[in-house]
């Protein structure tokens, strides 16, 4: 056998192991019941999304949550959350803006 067989040999070997590995990780989740399926009906039907989130600090995160046509600004930490602003009107959506 030449190098260039040898090399594609252990090539497609590394291949298969590597495609095992993956098929062996899809079932393990899927048992799990961790296989991302999301229907797409349950998608257009969600009333409650984040639209923005900031760092104020390493402990601390301010974010906007839109329910409905109503938005709420809330800080979350390590201690707990606070809501600084309840039921603002929502924004129209910027179609080229994506969070």
């Amino acid at each position: 056998m030449t190098v260039d067989t040898i090399e594609l040999v252990r090539f497609f070997v590394a291949f298969l192991f590597v495609m095992a590995l993956m098929g062996g990780l899809w079932l393990a989740l899927r048992k799990l019941g961790l296989n991302g399926h999301i229907p797409v009906t349950q998608i257009s039907k969600r009333r409650l999304k984040i639209v923005e989130v900031m760092a104020l600090d390493p402990r601390r995160k301010a974010i906007i949550l839109r329910r409905d046509d109503k938005e709420h600004l809330v800080i979350l930490g390590s201690s707990g959350e606070t809501v600084v602003e309840s039921s603002f009107p929502a924004k129209a959506e910027n179609p080229d803006h994506h969070v």
